[in-house]
């Protein structure tokens, strides 16, 4: 890293204290402690994981509180960044921001601006805004509401079956509650394959009411929801749930005249800066390169958050630092399978214009000799050999995901995959591991000896 720039009184500041935000804000202290930096949050927490707001649903989470990484205090005080909670910016100009809190506006100057607004939840084109009892949980703030919703509640219907929207399935299922789960494509987890997200599906199926190929045309109610109407059926409940993905947040970027990316996110370059000198984006709304197809892609998660977080704040301070992109790498579960996805999937893959050729394998994660479960898992490659994706259910996906990272972020071959030196462990990997096995099956289709 090079340093650019050695003035002090330099004031910063940050719109979002999420992962990105609190990343960025954390970095300049360390490397300018005598600068100014401010974080600008509407909600009451920073450093926030909404994506834990199943687990404390479920229970396996007793506070709200413990899904923030660190409170607000200790960015206070052990960082010295100036932290404004509960602060909505409602206007963004030339060297300044007006933040409202409890009614009241404030102005703040700075010299250099960090866009971490995050994504807020999807919509559906329904009209339901005045109805009690239809709430998402793309902000932390709803978990509490929700924790408390759905144990006074019946019959829940989540509307999405992706991540967020399985997760909750489990959680409201082991809670006691009956779910309906609506998705409009015709199978759970619509970034994944058919041959993984089929094994989904009938696990899903065993838990709750799953309806696929419905698309949700009404949520009525008298005040409060009574039941949704999809083109196909009709299902009473008393809390809605929506989960339907998300989009980036970019109002305030678009009010001082940021460039917005073909995708919909702010765009920036390899250092995270803006069209605009001194203007800088990271996080949920941002763009920035997908590793496989080294194309422009919004990538909305945790892991590149707080990366793009870290560079952003590297380069403020006058350092020299560049983020090389993201894989959509994704990890989750649902009772005792777990699902994994990085890179490509098949039908992406063609869609990017790769002439594509894959392999799909079922087998032990451990030794013939000891129990254990299986893994289903399928590798997705181009003509040439080169590897796009890796998708995976069952047992002991984490590990596999994990190292389809590692061989895609150095765009490693089908050839790589297989000679990858992954150790042998009896209880909880075979000599042939499955990624390996899925090279060799690659291999005969690609005529490889």
């Amino acid at each position: 890293m090079v340093n650019h720039l050695n003035g002090d009184n330099v004031r910063v500041a940050i719109i979002g204290g999420g992962a990105a935000g609190m990343s960025a804000g954390s970095r300049i202290k360390r490397l300018r402690p005598n600068w100014d930096v401010k974080v600008f949050e509407r909600a009451p927490y920073v450093s926030h994981a909404p994506c834990g707001v199943p687990f404390y649903v479920s229970r396996m989470v007793e506070r709200i509180e413990d899904l923030c990484a660190y409170d607000i205090s200790h960015f206070k005080s052990e960082r010295g960044i100036d932290v404004r909670t509960r602060t909505k910016i409602v206007e963004v100009g030339d060297g300044y921001l007006i933040g409202e809190t409890d009614g009241k506006k404030m102005r703040f100057e700075w010299d250099k601006l960090l866009f971490a607004t995050g994504a807020r939840a999807g919509r559906l084109n329904v009209n339901c805004e005045e109805l009690d009892g239809v709430l998402c949980v793309h902000y932390i703030e709803n978990g509490e509401r929700l924790k408390k919703l759905a144990e006074k509640s019946s019959s829940i219907v989540i509307i999405g079956s992706g991540y967020i929207g399985i997760e909750l399935a489990e959680a409201l299922t082991r809670i006691g509650k009956k779910v309906t789960v609506i998705e409009k494509e015709s199978h759970p987890l619509p970034d994944f394959d058919e041959e993984i997200s089929s094994i989904v599906m009938r696990r899903l199926c065993e838990k709750v009411n799953a309806r696929f190929s419905e698309s949700v045309v009404a949520i009525e109610g008298k005040d409060r929801v009574e039941r949704i109407v999809t083109d196909r059926n009709e299902y009473k409940c008393d809390l809605v749930i929506m989960a339907v993905g998300s989009e980036p947040n970019v109002e305030l970027a678009k009010q001082i005249g940021v460039e917005i990316g073909e995708s919909g996110a702010i765009k920036t370059n390899s250092r995270m800066e803006t069209s605009i000198e001194n203007v800088y984006a990271a996080g949920d709304c941002a763009e920035t390169t997908n590793i496989v197809t080294g194309k422009r892609d919004w990538i909305p998660l945790a892991v590149p958050a707080n990366k793009m977080g870290y560079v952003a704040g590297v380069n403020i301070s006058g350092y020299d630092m560049e983020f090389p992109g993201a894989l959509k790498s994704q990890l989750t579960s649902f009772y005792d399978l777990e699902i994994g996805k990085t890179g490509l999937s098949e039908r992406e893959a063609k869609r990017e214009g790769y002439d594509v050729i894959s392999a799909t394998i079922t087998t032990k994660t451990s030794a013939r000799y000891l129990p254990n479960g299986t893994i289903t898992l399928k590798a997705v490659a181009d003509k040439e050999g080169k590897l796009l994706g890796v998708q995976a259910v069952g047992r002991k996906v984490a590990m596999r995901i994990y190292s389809a990272v590692s061989l895609l972020y150095k765009k490693s071959t089908v050839l790589d995959m297989f000679f990858a030196d992954l150790p042998y462990y009896p209880p909880e990997n075979r000599v042939w591991d499955p990624l390996v096995v899925c090279a060799r099956q690659i291999f005969r289709k690609l005529n490889m000896p």
